[in-house]
């Protein structure tokens, strides 16, 4: 015996699977069996005494289980019967009268309960004094369908309820007996029985009931005038009701089950003040869909499908936000079905956990969606229609919905049904070169819809925005790459794809949230914890380890882990936070759980939680998986409190065009009234454009005009490393000269840059005083990340990075992507990715770190316009760490919030640079020419292969002692250059040269 099982989420309200009933009324069947049932409890004892007596057609074969019964005796036509040994039940063919005594144990009803993906599900019964609950293996049952007439003893102060049109009870000297009839045939029924209040109203003819416990009789009022209204909708959309009553049950047990003339629903279930509103108008149209008209469940269920856009979909609807429905339904695909877990919606039957649920239901209930846009909505409740009256008490199939909707549209359907029933997965749409054209005078929008995999026909709605308002279009898809060209009307800004989500397909990354469903949902997802809070979260761990979930302890957790899984961290002060999100501010009260794009790979989602106490993390942990739609989620002793969903774009957006920006140069500031606005501000960053010398004039203005002023400040470089600090320093104190400061440093292997773009900085630093911060991290730490990420460090590398990171900076990701494209082929984004935020993240310290030393200090911070643009790269986070505001002045990049102040200095040329021309291989030790491009060098006689020891006297063995030596070389300056050439037979002769530029 079977029946609806209805799914009863906090936020989510669905029904379950249901199992197959055979045809009946209104068509040639075989003969079905009468089944005539009498039971009594001795609730003491949890027992229950039960005497079945079936008649059983000719020539009819029957199975009957007698599965968790204890058999007293049977017989078949007044002859005793004995079970095979090993097996549960009996197999008989011919006609006549099988009866069975028996009896059977029921404990709590808790037995074999389902799992958190599988809510509202009971596997055992329940007999006892508090009341009898029996929805499944209660009595002998028979294959297929039978008619069912049940007697019931039940005490004297029970109500019982069963499915039946016609319900009498008399008193008797053991209880009181209930009858049940019911003319229609059942593949099962049910029974519960309790110390209810039962109140009674109409509609429609039809005898509306409600039984609840004392406790929550004060909610009967509500429910039945909800239910009389849904009654009312139904009966117009669809039939009438087929049956003569209709019954609210609570129950004592968590489920949430819809049968023939009833639902029966959990205490915890009824007391929430939304169920009147959402499952309760689930459960009453499954009365049509499911204990009206029954599901061939050899062809596949598509009661949940049905049930499901009818009722809850529907209910958003009409309050104007089904589009919200519809995409929660596609989150949770993209969610929870995974390749290993996915099957054609065909094959769908009975919901066992979140993706079987995501195809059965959401999947189920877009077609319906996509086949009402298809014929229309008139078109689609006729068909409906006509599926019910023509197969009423019978099974019907996906075959039937088909012909039905063929005979109402006129249309063949067979496509339609084939792709969507019959094919795992769904429609991967991407939209290629969007763009706004002026076509022979008229404007035009066109675009490029390519389908990943095996192209699915379908109908792609598309809205065009321009001044005018918003204009849709309809693009009919079936090939894996259209081109389309669409009129619109003039300046037209934006084109947004689908964006009522009236196509079942995969979201996009910009329109899917980072939500639970995704974390549950995840193949590959991990546990987090530090050894000091293992014990708080002792049975969290274990209730996420039920669901798949890998515990791993922070310690070990490496690099690689984050990029490829989805994680749930606990603990706000996580290391892990720290390396990923920086700061991620202090929990509220009680146990609260954040979701995040996980910033290291955006397929993923990084969350993390906070409790109070073990009390307050054991509270919350099991009802989490009823909140898969939400971002942030804080409960309170087990009580919701606070519930939040990221927003993201609505449908797939495409900027068409944007408005031209422009400057009245007339009113334009001069670089020193900028200064003036400046000058108060404690952090200055100015982003320039390495090679151009115009630039770092700009740079050297700033810092006079602050000197000048007597301002007391220091000059942050991205131009050197931390590791030598040392040198610059000592060369500022005049304890090194400069060409010994370039060799400390460094400069010329780890910068590259000519020298003498910052040339002048540094000397006026050296001359007034300034202090001068090297912000940038040891590069060979960088390039390994850039190449391997950060699990490549050593523990020793690992020590000199920031222990804090913020890389969820989804803007600054999606501009260093666009930088990405132009690196060579096999690099990999995501280490580069790392590497710049690594990158971004160590200067930013750097800076916090003076200021927090010098705390009267202002500074002045030199860096790459790509560090500074948008606030994004280096001072965001030095705000984060510092708490100083400050300003930005970017050097000849325009843009809309790209800095405080853009800055357009004149193209200057840069200070003479001496070069010999040569190219240089030092990988032995020994400047050794590779070869020569015109200039001095050549000009001078120098050859392939003459190793450079000196220039201008200055020792030579590797480029950046080249640079050095030519340092101070004027543009009509001589330079002697000592080098080592191999002789003709046997070893090296030295060699001079003069060289003049």
């Amino acid at each position: 015996m079977v029946k609806i099982i209805s799914f009863f989420s906090i936020f989510l309200v669905v029904s379950l699977g249901l199992q197959s009933r055979a045809a009946a009324s209104g068509q040639a069947q075989k003969p079905l069996p009468v089944y005539r049932l009498a039971v009594s409890f001795d609730l003491k004892k949890n027992l229950l005494h039960g005497l079945a007596a079936i008649t059983l057609p000719e020539r009819v074969r029957t199975t009957v289980s007698t599965q968790g019964l204890k058999v007293l005796s049977a017989s078949f036509n007044g002859e005793p019967l004995k079970q095979v040994a090993g097996r549960y039940g009996f197999e008989l063919s011919g006609g006549g009268v099988l009866e069975i005594k028996y009896e059977a144990t029921f404990g709590n009803g808790q037995e074999g309960a389902a799992n958190l993906e599988n809510v509202g599900v009971v596997r055992g019964g329940l007999v006892d004094e508090r009341g009898i609950s029996l929805t499944g293996n209660w009595y002998p049952s028979v294959d297929g369908l039978a008619y069912y007439d049940l007697t019931a003893t039940v005490p004297r102060d029970f109500i019982a309820i069963s499915e039946a049109d016609e319900i009498t009870s008399r008193d008797t000297a053991t209880g009181r007996e209930y009858s049940f009839k019911f003319p229609h045939p059942v593949n099962g029924i049910d029974l519960v029985a309790a110390d209810y209040r039962e109140a009674k109203g109409t509609v429609d003819g039809i005898d509306i009931y409600t039984y609840f416990f004392p406790e929550d009789a004060n909610l009967s009022g509500t429910y039945m005038e909800h239910t009389k209204k849904y009654f009312r909708m139904y009966d117009e959309l669809l039939v009438h009701y087929p049956y003569k009553r209709f019954s609210v049950v609570e129950n004592m047990l968590p489920t949430g089950y819809s049968m023939p003339t009833f639902t029966l629903l959990g205490q915890e279930v009824v007391r929430l003040p939304f169920i009147v509103d959402t499952s309760l108008g689930h459960e009453i149209t499954h009365q049509w869909f499911g204990n009206y008209v029954y599901a061939d469940f050899r062809t596949g269920n598509w009661l949940e499908a049905i049930t499901t856009y009818l009722s809850d979909h529907l209910y958003e609807e009409q309050k104007g936000e089904g589009w919200k429905y519809r995409k929660k339904i596609l989150e949770d695909y993209r969610s929870y079905v995974t390749p290993d877990k996915d099957f054609p919606l065909r094959k769908f039957t009975e919901r066992t956990d979140f993706a079987s649920m995501a195809i059965g239901y959401g999947k189920g209930a877009m077609v319906f969606h996509m086949l009402e846009d298809l014929v229309g909505k008139e078109t689609f409740y006729k068909s409906i229609r006509r599926l019910i009256t023509h197969n009423e008490f019978r099974d019907a199939s996906w075959a039937d919905i088909e012909k039905s909707f063929e005979r109402e549209s006129g249309l063949s359907l067979g496509w339609f049904f084939s792709q969507w029933l019959d094919r795992k997965g769904i429609p991967s749409l991407r939209v290629k070169d969007p763009m706004a054209r002026i076509l022979k005078g008229n404007p035009v929008v066109s675009l490029q819809v390519i389908q990943e995999g095996e192209p699915y026909k379908l109908g792609l709605p598309v809205s065009i925005v321009s001044g005018r308002g918003e204009a849709g279009k309809r693009l009919q898809i079936e090939k894996g790459k259209q081109y389309f060209e669409l009129n619109a009307d003039e300046n037209p800004r934006e084109l947004i794809v689908d964006k009522d989500y009236d196509v079942m397909r995969r979201l996009s990354k910009d329109e899917l949230p980072p939500v639970i469903s995704r974390l549950l949902g995840a193949e590959k997802k991990l546990i987090v914890y530090g050894k000091d809070d293992e014990g708080k979260y002792a049975d969290l761990i274990r209730i996420f380890q039920g669901d798949g979930f890998k515990p791993v302890d922070v310690k070990d957790l490496k690099d690689a882990d984050i990029q490829s899984s989805s994680l749930l961290i606990l603990g706000f002060n996580s290391r892990v936070l720290e390396r990923l999100f920086a700061d991620v501010g202090s929990p509220l009260p009680g146990f609260e759980l954040v979701v995040r794009n996980n910033p290291l790979n955006p397929a993923e989602v990084v969350a993390y939680a906070n409790a109070d106490s073990r009390e307050e993390a054991a509270l919350a942990a099991p009802k989490i998986f009823h909140y898969g739609k939400y971002s942030v989620l804080r409960f309170q002793k087990g009580r919701n409190v606070d519930k939040e969903t990221e927003e993201t774009d609505r449908g797939m957006v495409f900027g068409l065009s944007e408005p031209v920006e422009g400057v009245e140069p007339k009113n334009s500031l001069k670089l020193d009234g900028i200064i003036d606005r400046i000058k108060d501000a404690p952090l200055i960053f100015i982003g320039e454009r390495h090679t151009n010398y115009e630039d770092h004039r700009v740079e050297l203005d700033v810092i006079t005009a602050l000197q000048r002023q007597g301002r007391k400040f220091a000059i942050g470089m991205e131009m050197f490393q931390r590791p030598f600090q040392k040198w610059i320093d000592e060369y500022l104190a005049g304890t090194i000269d400069e060409k010994e400061f370039l060799k400390k440093t460094e400069y010329f292997k780890r910068w590259r840059y000519d020298y003498n773009l910052y040339r002048e900085i540094l000397e006026y630093a050296k001359a007034k005083g300034i202090p001068v911060v090297a912000l940038n991290l040891d590069s060979e730490i960088i390039k390994k990340v850039a190449k391997g990420g950060l699990d490549a460090l050593s523990s020793d590398q690992r020590e000199e990075i920031s222990a804090d990171m913020n890389m969820a900076d989804e803007a600054y990701r999606k501009r260093l992507k666009e930088i990405f494209q132009g690196h060579p082929a096999g690099a990999d984004f995501e280490n580069f990715y790392q590497s710049q935020i690594l990158w971004d993240e160590t200067m930013a310290h750097s800076i916090a770190e003076f200021l927090k030393k010098k705390t009267d200090y202002q500074m002045v911070v030199l860096a790459g316009a790509e560090h500074i643009m948008y606030d994004s790269g280096i001072p965001n986070r030095a705000y984060r760490l510092t708490g100083r505001k400050f300003v930005t002045l970017i050097n000849g990049e325009y843009d809309q919030g790209v800095g405080n102040y853009v800055l357009f200095p004149k193209e200057m040329k840069a200070p003479f640079t001496a070069k010999l021309g040569v190219m240089i291989n030092d990988k032995s030790g020994r400047a050794v020419i590779e070869d020569l491009v015109p200039g001095a060098a050549l000009k001078a006689g120098m050859k392939k292969g003459d190793i450079i020891t000196s220039v201008n006297g200055w020792k030579v063995k590797e480029i950046s002692d080249i640079k050095i030596g030519l340092l101070d070389v004027k543009p009509d300056q001589t330079v002697k250059v000592t080098a080592l050439r191999k002789r003709f037979l046997f070893g090296e002769k030295k060699m001079e040269f003069d060289l003049s530029f």
